[in-house]
């Protein structure tokens, strides 16, 4: 059985003399933080992995802990492709209140993959453009991911661990074209709130 915390460790010989005698610590495995994701359509639990994507991670969390994600919509929602959100409110517009932070590099290439449920920053075509916006994939998308790390495709940064039946409602609801936006729910899907656990 592995356990986490100290353990003695003893190591005997065969006249039950003691050859080594010490305390053996043994470290908890690396925190993966979780943010779970409420929705005008339920909840969404998404499990993070700093050790494949650390800047990815942590920018996302930085707008979670700024409580930037409220009041902002699944803007653009393909049913097998995609839902995207997490950059403009139910009118279209950026959120006028936390700040945004600076774009940051593309982690593509780490290593995850562009898998149903796997939750990716989303960008322009500008390699270094990822601000506050993710998607989560609803179904395998290979062609998202790297041929030529941090250099294309889109980083992948976490998973979705409970809530795969919320994003299969979302993936359904009828879309429209408005303004210069496409795919567009027409009773907006909001972001109610994000809090990492």
């Amino acid at each position: 059985m592995i356990a986490v915390g100290t353990v003695v460790l003893k190591i005997t010989a065969s006249d039950n003399s003691i050859i080594y005698s010490g305390v053996l610590t043994i470290p908890a495995p690396a925190q993966q933080p979780q943010v779970t994701m409420g929705t005008s359509m339920g909840t969404i639990v998404m499990q993070l992995d700093p050790s494949k994507a650390p800047i990815s991670v942590d920018n996302f969390l930085d707008y979670v802990e700024n409580n930037y994600y409220p009041n902002t919509i699944f803007h653009r929602v393909i049913s097998n492709f995609v839902i995207q959100g997490g950059g403009y409110t139910s009118a279209l517009a950026i959120p006028a209140t936390p700040v945004l932070f600076a774009p940051i590099v593309l982690e593509s290439g780490n290593g995850l993959k562009n898998v149903r449920g796997s939750v990716a920053m989303a960008r322009t075509s500008v390699i270094i453009s990822a601000t506050s916006q993710f998607f989560i994939n609803t179904v395998d998308n290979p062609t998202l991911d790297a041929t030529n790390a941090g250099v294309d495709g889109y980083a992948v940064f976490g998973t979705v661990t409970s809530g795969m039946d919320v994003v299969d409602k979302i993936r359904v609801v009828p879309t429209s074209t408005q303004s210069t936006f496409t795919d567009v729910p027409v009773t907006p899907v909001l972001i109610t709130s994000a809090t990492e656990q």
